[in-house]
């Protein structure tokens, strides 16, 4: 896990007026965790942006607040940002011991071009973007890579327990989801709707057919 320092003060700023301190280029932001009195604090926008940018959702950061002698060691645990604009709005710390396992979700990054694709036209889904982990922070990584060169024809898959980890992590995710998949070219599927739409209306014709010869011979008897 990578670490990172980020300086930050107190905030007295509650409520409705933080949109001011949003407009002087600062973001809010609070602090909580195991044994940790909850702290409202600020942080300059730009620097908690580089932050997550660089170092990741996922590194261990040292938290420098004005006032203490000892910087803390936090994860972000939450960023919340404008739905249109992007605009960061807010961010939470969780302030974590170096020497007790912590729990994390790790993104999955493929790697690689699978057959599948290249040769039959296959459709590469990702149905897994990350993970649930647990270690020691140092020990969580920023990603997992997952090596898609190893889907050779349609319809291969590769689930979290084919996914190669460190001897340190643990996986809490089921073993059995798929991460991605390669399904058949979107043409070939549809080729094969129209067949089979094909005949169930030639079965239904057939069937028309010999009810209405039943209906006339039923007419030629009386």
């Amino acid at each position: 896990m990578a670490e990172t320092t980020l300086a930050v003060d107190p905030r007295v700023v509650t409520g409705k007026k933080v949109k001011a301190l949003r407009r002087q280029g600062l973001v809010p932001a609070h602090l909580y965790g195991k044994e940790t009195d909850s702290l409202a604090l600020q942080a300059q926008t730009e620097e908690v942006i580089n932050v997550i940018k660089t170092a990741g959702r996922n590194a261990i950061i040292k938290l420098v607040i004005s006032g203490e002698g000892e910087p803390r060691p936090v994860v972000l645990r939450g960023v919340q940002q404008h739905p249109i604009t992007d605009e960061l709005l807010h961010v939470d710390f969780f302030q974590i011991s170096l020497t007790e396992t912590l729990t994390a979700d790790v993104p999955v990054v493929t790697v690689g071009e699978p057959p599948a694709v290249s040769v039959y036209a296959g459709v590469l889904l990702q149905s897994l973007d990350h993970i649930q982990v647990e270690a020691l922070p140092v020990n969580i990584p920023q990603s997992i890579e997952v090596d898609i060169s190893v889907l050779e024809e349609l319809d291969d898959a590769l689930f979290v327990r084919d996914l190669k980890v460190p001897a340190d992590l643990t996986v809490l995710s089921s073993p059995d989801q798929v991460v991605v998949k390669v399904s058949p070219p979107k043409v070939e599927l549809e080729v094969e709707e129209e067949e089979l739409a094909e005949g169930e209306e030639g079965e239904e014709g057939e069937e028309g057919e010999e009810g209405e010869e039943g209906a006339e011979e039923a007419d030629q008897d009386n």
